[in-house]
């Protein structure tokens, strides 16, 4: 399960054994284009 995006606020990856699963050309990177602000993390876990 992944959700692409060129832009935007969030992402969903798949973790399987502890390890990100991406397929063979997907990668995060994170930018930041308005500037320093504080951030906040959110991590859901759903277990199946």
């Amino acid at each position: 399960m992944f959700s692409a995006q060129s832009m935007g606020r969030e992402v969903v990856v798949a973790v399987t054994n502890g390890k990100l699963e991406f397929g063979p050309w997907e990668q995060i990177f994170y930018g930041e284009f308005d500037g320093y602000r504080a951030k906040r993390v959110l991590v859901k876990v759903i277990e199946e």
